[in-house]
């Protein structure tokens, strides 16, 4: 089916959509830069998206449909799941005797076809659509699970019956009661438990919260670091809901009065996902928090974690070392063991042997023995660190160093030849070297081992459909107090995101604008960072016991941008806002 060029240049031609001037000119540029055709026109606004799809079809003798306002039954819709037609741009949206009809984007997409024909059994026909006709029907998805998560809620937590403690025999209560056991097994408290972690998943949450109260069951969901009411249950459902996550995640169900960390593995289109249960005794009841770690969550890169510029080179020239130590500071939470684990990923060539000790293992990496701590049996970080160092590592990460002795065995690891990268929790870079010497590590071992340290937090970022407006002198005024914009300006400047002689009035900032695909107009995090490199001037400061703001002075001196400078940055390059910079970045 590939589309015969002369075929809909001669279309375009007898069309009246667009000038056989403006044709001629975009088959010109087509073959100076290798674009295609449709790409130019649509792109310098000679055509719309839509004619030039139907121009496709046309052209290949197939239909030319549009999803917009459509009523696409849920059956129809779920026969390619959402994965697969999000990135193929493909939906399902009309089936009959003749076969499944499926709108593309891509028609000469023949694996995707050939997948949905086997899944099916259906014969597949092919129709072309539009990018916004595909957008609206892949929220459909969305409303469409949002539906059926609340209907199986709702009909689920109906059928429940009230549980009663494991030990209690009496009379003929036992005839209309569970035990936590039964009730765990419990056809509607697995379904309601399953839609609750899919649903979570579905999401992008990173963590489910199912918090008792007096009267009620409140499940929220963490998304883009924010808590989110997902539901408020019944509190009957309580104990059968913290009943089947304990058997999930190997807990002891009659354990009720001390907390409980354990965890468990699903299998689904998208990979595998990790989820990490802890649960607490609060006085309605037990609270349960479930983490989740999405496994496949690889291919990151330091530019799309948010490193640019100068904090970027500095990072490269401390990762191509062969010895020395890498921090990472930051509070829970804030990205850290990501950019960790990214740095490995580039550090890892079959050259070198890379060793890890975690609490937890986020995410499994091939080639790299990652050990998990577990305290109740002594391995702890120091002594997984202590055991590492007799395996003939170049490369070490510890996942935290959050005690003397930790601290003392990986500046130890760095003098014996070995790159260390870690985890620090201090709320600047500058912040690291104090917590170090606090932690009892001399400051000239300090000076001789550390040579980078990154801090950092998560911003949201805005979504795709965004409102923008332009600083005013008051608003550059206030802003000017909290942040030092001529920095800014020059790095924008210098790495080319604004022209030589803009002026901050001329720069256009964004806003969030809720829409269907983001409620509160962001959607994803980015990070900002600080980048500290230990200087020769910073080593002698460190040798003089000089404070974290004496520091941190010497090291925007040399160059350094603050977080919140870089998250200025990224205001001016219009991914995130300056509220949600400064929400985060609160001093």
């Amino acid at each position: 089916m590939r589309i015969d060029e002369s075929a809909i240049i001669k279309l375009l031609n007898t069309s009246g959509l667009v000038s056989k001037t403006d044709v001629a000119m975009a088959l010109k540029k087509s073959k100076e830069t290798k674009e295609t055709l449709g790409s130019i026109l649509v792109s310098e606004g000679m055509l719309t998206e839509k004619d030039w799809n139907s121009m496709q079809a046309v052209s290949l003798g197939i239909p030319f449909v549009s999803l917009k306002g459509e009523h696409i039954p849920i059956e129809v819709l779920s026969l390619i799941p959402e994965p697969i037609a999000r990135n193929s741009n493909i939906i399902a949206y009309k089936k009959s005797d003749l076969g499944l009809e499926v709108a593309m984007l891509d028609v000469d997409n023949l694996p995707v076809i050939d997948f949905i024909k086997k899944k099916v059994g259906l014969r597949i026909l092919p129709r072309m659509t539009s990018s916004d006709s595909i957008k609206e029907a892949l929220a459909l998805y969305k409303k469409s699970l949002q539906a059926d998560f609340e209907d199986i809620i709702k009909k689920e937590t109906n059928t429940i019956k009230p549980v009663v403690d494991a030990g209690f025999l009496g009379g003929s209560l036992m005839d209309n009661t569970k035990t936590e056991k039964e009730l765990a097994e419990d056809l509607p408290i697995v379904k309601i438990v399953d839609t609750l972690i899919s649903h979570a998943i579905f999401q992008g949450a990173s963590d489910i919260h199912i918090e008792p109260c007096e009267d009620s069951l409140v499940v929220r969901y963490r998304i883009d670091g924010i808590l989110h009411d997902a539901m408020v249950l019944p509190k009957d459902t309580a104990p059968g809901i913290v009943a089947r996550i304990k058997v999930l995640s190997s807990l002891k169900l009659d354990e009720k009065r001390l907390p409980q960390d354990g965890r468990f593995k699903i299998i689904n289109e998208q990979g595998g996902v990790s989820f990490r249960v802890s649960t607490l005794p609060t006085y309605f009841g037990e609270k349960t928090v479930i983490r989740i770690l999405r496994e496949n969550a690889k291919g990151f890169s330091l530019e799309g974690l948010g490193f640019h510029g100068d904090a970027l080179e500095k990072i490269h020239r401390s990762m191509n070392k062969r010895n020395g130590m890498l921090l990472t500071a930051g509070p829970t939470g804030s990205g850290k063991t990501t950019t960790l684990y990214t740095m490995l990923d580039i550090l890892n060539t079959p050259d070198v042997n890379i060793s890890t000790v975690e609490d937890p293992i986020e995410y499994q990496m091939a080639r790299i023995n990652q050990t998990q701590t577990k305290a109740e049996i002594g391995l702890t970080f120091a002594n997984g660190l202590r055991t590492l160092l007799r395996q003939d590592p170049d490369i070490i990460m510890v996942g935290e160093i959050r005690d003397g002795e930790t601290a003392s065995l990986a500046v130890n690891a760095s003098l014996t030849g070995h790159l260390v990268l870690s985890t620090i929790h201090t709320n600047s870079a500058a912040g690291a070297i104090p917590r170090m010497i606090d932690m009892g590590v001399e400051p000239f071992l300090i000076v001789s081992t550390v040579k980078t340290v990154i801090a950092q937090r998560l911003v949201r970022k805005l979504s795709e459909v965004k409102e923008q407006y332009f600083l005013s002198s008051a608003e550059l005024e206030a802003l000017s107090k909290v942040v030092n914009l001529e920095v800014v300006m020059q790095a924008l400047k210098r790495e080319k995101i604004v022209g030589e002689n803009v002026s901050w009035k001329e720069i256009p900032l964004y806003r969030p604008k809720p829409n269907e695909d983001s409620l509160d107009g962001y959607k994803g995090r980015i990070g900002i960072h600080e980048v500290l490199e230990v200087s020769n001037t910073i080593k002698e400061m460190i040798l003089k016991n000089s404070s974290t703001d004496e520091i941190e002075k010497m090291a925007k001196k040399e160059g350094m941008m603050t977080m919140l400078e870089d998250g200025i940055f990224l205001v001016a390059s219009g991914v995130t806002s300056t509220e949600e910079v400064l929400r985060v970045v609160s001093e």
